[in-house]
């Protein structure tokens, strides 16, 4: 049996082929899972082309987490396509350039860092609540904010508040059965990458990794989402599951 067999799963932030939200979506499918993808504005175009991409076409619907009305909409959205959600995958993340300069960020910089990047894993997973059943699981991504990494600023921020929130959420969703974890991967040459302007100073990652780690590579991160989804993991809520090659284990 598939590992993911018979479930519905909702997943957002597949932008292009190299994004881990695209490649959960892959490997989801192809461990027996149903997929709704999100999108929206003029990216809805661009998301239900890399559909096509995957194993199966998925439906997309549309989501701006910067807007409520859409939160709202999303369970009759969902519904036109699925009954019920076993999973939702949080894979979303943005910050204005001038986020990334801790010192001189305003708050106009820093607001729409936090509600797209941190606040909006609580709105999407009070959103799906109603269609969730018990021993569903809501998983993010994650990049390790136990630290402050140069040139992520406001970014790293966000981060933090994010992995805070994951445990909140864990708190007060565990008594109706669902689980909340976080996948806090290495970094990954994605669209969202190539918008963090101190990025190239992760090019070194695998060389301080005790195995390793391909900044190419998404699909490590991608596998340790889809076994969070899974039921091999009926007790684990409110954690982080660091994806990274072991980097963070090690003190330098």
């Amino acid at each position: 049996m598939a590992l993911l067999e018979g479930k519905k799963i909702l997943v957002t932030g597949v932008l292009t082929e190299a994004s881990i939200a695209f490649h959960v979506a892959k490997f989801a499918q192809e461990q027996g899972a149903q997929i709704v993808l999100t999108s929206f504005g003029r990216t809805m175009k661009i998301t239900t082309a890399i559909s096509r991409r995957l194993p199966q076409e998925a439906p997309v619907v549309e989501l701006d987490v910067s807007d409520p009305a859409h939160f709202e909409a999303l369970p009759d959205l969902v519904r036109e396509h699925v009954s019920s959600l076993d999973g939702v995958l949080h894979s979303i993340g943005f910050a204005p350039k001038g986020a990334f300069d801790f010192m001189n960020a305003t708050w106009e910089d820093v607001a729409p860092a936090l509600q797209v990047s941190a606040f909006s894993l609580k709105a999407l997973a009070v959103a799906c609540q109603p269609l969730m059943p018990r021993g569903s699981a809501v998983v993010g991504l994650t990049l390790d904010a136990s630290v402050a990494w140069a040139g992520y600023d406001w970014m790293g921020v966000a981060k933090a508040a994010f992995e805070s929130t994951n445990r909140y959420l864990a708190r007060d969703l565990g008594p109706q059965g669902i689980r909340c974890n976080l996948v806090a991967a290495g970094p990954i040459r994605t669209t969202a990458a190539n918008s963090i302007p101190a990025f190239s100073r992760f090019a070194e990652w695998g060389e301080h990794s005790p195995l390793g780690w391909d900044i190419a590579d998404p699909t490590p991160a991608a596998r340790g989402c889809v076994a969070l989804f899974s039921d091999w993991f009926p007790a684990t809520t409110g954690e982080i599951i660091h994806v990274d090659g072991g980097f963070h284990a090690l003190g330098g």
